[in-house]
């Protein structure tokens, strides 16, 4: 074994030439092409930490740093991006919680209450299990194409060199949209959750307290952006873990009342709402919906890729690491609140607003028990949540328009990256935007923030859609190249067809989203105003489509495998050498434990 070990790191001081190519994507000559190679004689030695394995000081490898050479094709325009400008200081922790701070807010704490009522407890367990099946191929998907590619942007680099430029512009614009009106809706929020308290201040006051501090938040370097999400985070867990337990014991009668709960409220009012089997199924079709839409966010651990340590490992891991921990917050926590509240419980659709402690499902849980004080503690964890979620929004959205810039969907300018790592003027514009959150007072709050919110109501779905495709499309190039698999630093556990299977999942949300928007839950008949709030992104989504092939002139209606670049953007090392280090990390892990080679695999 030692001998091994010394043969690679050998090995790995020899070598002095690696792969770094940058991408480039340029509108006007409808190309994307960029491709660069040199050599040095300075020679890095980088360690490859591995937080599970700790094989920091058994493997190591060796990356150079390179020179362009200017390709002779007059039409092709190559720059050199900002993903090395970047600061690489998250870790797989930051880069999880960062995903579990887009991901859990009211969604789970309060607006569960009304998917409840809806469609019953047993529509809350099957349909967030079916997401999460389709989840952890999306996350398989980017963990892999991550690895292979950690550049500036992550998937938005993805859709143009994989599916289509045209394509990726809809999809990734939409995005984009989608984080820049989260950030003055959460602000809102988080000053509607304050009147829980007092409702004599201005809502405006709070409003500019939280803008404050997340403006101070986002201008932070990225490390300490990373810390300051992974506390928010962490109150959040910690929550979700103490509910947990007190579910149990409150089901099992453990309670002030020492009333045994068990599964008495699936039979009485019972599982399904309706006394039909279509209004059953329309409410079961609902919250298929709602619950695609609650994951939104958790992607994100992978748009930080350029600014992650090791990203062979740190991306794959925490793509991993972040499907458990939000899947199992919500299975977990929406199977207990379907055993302790009935979805008949009048408190469920009493909440003042979206954000109304009053209307969660888990206060209501506890109040049944007759424990008093939480309601107080409830709306305290639920502005943390609201606040954690906008501080991530300015990340995912400003990380966003920074790649769309290098790519060349937006001005070129928002993709300058400071001194100290940050995406410094896309941060800006984020920030400006989320001004509007001072509408807060007005009494037409409402109703802005509802039509914001439809113009990207789509774009999570159509988001993993693509990622899942550009994966396969990805898969298919390397076939039709010959390129080998074993070339690849992290392979996808759900493969191929891991991928395919999650794209059928995702049309069948896209399918149930339009006839529930179309045909509401409750309604009397078609809802024209229902309908466009709930699929008005989708037609915005083609006409950028249009839009951007008009603009580029580029008809074609995808890349072809052949053409496809899957050299550029690389950080990994000579293959030889990523072989021999696998090969040492895969007896090392063979001496391990069964319970360690099953959390190395699955987490």
């Amino acid at each position: 074994m030692e001998r091994l070990l010394n043969s690679i790191r050998s090995q790995g001081t020899d070598s002095t030439k690696v792969k770094s190519d940058s991408f480039v994507s340029n509108i006007n000559s409808n190309s994307i092409i960029s491709q660069s190679e040199k050599n040095t004689n300075d020679c890095k030695e980088h360690t490859y930490f591995n937080d599970d394995l700790e094989l920091s000081n058994e493997s190591k490898t060796v990356h150079s740093n390179n020179d362009i050479n200017n390709d002779n094709n007059d039409n092709v325009r190559i720059e050199q991006t900002n993903t090395d400008k970047l600061k690489q200081d998250l870790s797989v922790r930051h880069l999880v919680f960062l995903a579990v701070g887009g991901s859990i807010g009211t969604g789970l704490f309060v607006n569960s209450g009304q998917a409840l009522t809806t469609g019953g407890p047993a529509s809350l367990v099957i349909d967030w299990t079916i997401i999460s099946t389709a989840l952890f191929t999306v996350m398989n998907a980017l963990g892999e194409l991550a690895a292979v590619y950690p550049v500036n942007g992550g998937f938005n680099v993805y859709f143009t060199r994989f599916i289509e430029p045209s394509y990726a512009f809809a999809v990734v614009s939409n995005y984009a949209l989608q984080w820049l009106v989260l950030l003055p809706l959460e602000l809102v929020a988080a000053s509607i959750t304050i009147q829980y308290w007092n409702r004599t201040i201005n809502s405006d006051a709070w409003v500019v307290i939280f803008y404050v501090a997340i403006v101070l938040a986002n201008f932070l370097d990225v490390k300490s952006f990373g810390e300051t999400e992974f506390v928010l985070s962490l109150i959040k867990i910690l929550a979700i873990i103490g509910f947990f337990i007190l579910g149990i014991v409150l089901t099992c009668g453990g309670g002030p009342t020492h009333k045994y709960i068990g599964g008495a409220y699936w039979h009485d009012p019972g599982a399904f709402v309706g006394y039909t089997k279509g209004h059953r199924f329309q409410g079961l079709a609902s919250n298929f919906v709602v619950a695609g839409f609650s994951f939104s966010g958790v992607e994100t651990c992978c748009l930080a890729a350029a600014e992650s340590s090791n990203p062979r490992k740190t991306l794959p891991s925490s793509s991993k690491k972040s499907f458990w921990i939000i899947s199992l917050s919500y299975i977990t926590v929406l199977t207990l609140v379907g055993c302790l509240v009935p979805y008949n419980d009048p408190r469920l659709l009493n909440g003042s607003s979206s954000v109304d402690a009053a209307a969660s499902p888990l206060v209501i849980a506890i109040e049944n028990a007759k424990i008093k004080g939480l309601p107080s503690l409830m709306n305290a964890i639920i502005l943390i949540a609201i606040i954690s979620v906008a501080n991530s929004a300015v990340y995912a959205c400003s990380r966003s328009i920074a790649s769309m810039a290098e790519i060349g969907y937006c001005p070129k300018i928002m993709g300058h990256v400071d001194k100290k790592g940050r995406p410094i003027y896309a941060i800006i514009a984020t920030l400006i935007f989320g001004l509007l959150s001072f509408v807060a007072a007005s009494d037409k709050e409402s109703e802005v923030f509802t039509w914001l919110s439809a113009l990207s109501g789509l774009s999570t779905l159509f988001c993993w859609l693509s990622i899942n495709l550009a994966h396969v499309r990805f898969r298919y190039a390397m076939k039709v190249q010959n390129k080998s698999l074993d070339d690849l630093p992290y392979l996808s556990l759900t493969g191929v067809w891991g991928s395919v299977y999650g794209i059928f999942i995702i049309i069948l949300i896209l399918i149930a989203s339009f006839w529930t928007s179309l045909f509401p839950v409750g309604g009397d008949g078609a809802d024209a105003e229902s309908f466009f709030e709930g699929y008005l992104s989708f037609p915005i989504l083609i006409a950028c489509y249009i839009g951007h092939k008009i603009y580029s002139k580029n008809w074609k209606l995808y890349v072809k495998a052949d053409e496809m670049d899957l050299d550029s953007g690389k950080r990994d090392v000579d293959p030889v050498v990523l072989k021999h280090e696998i090969e040492v990390e895969k007896e090392i892990l063979r001496q391990k434990s069964l319970l360690v080679r099953l959390y190395h695999t699955w987490c």
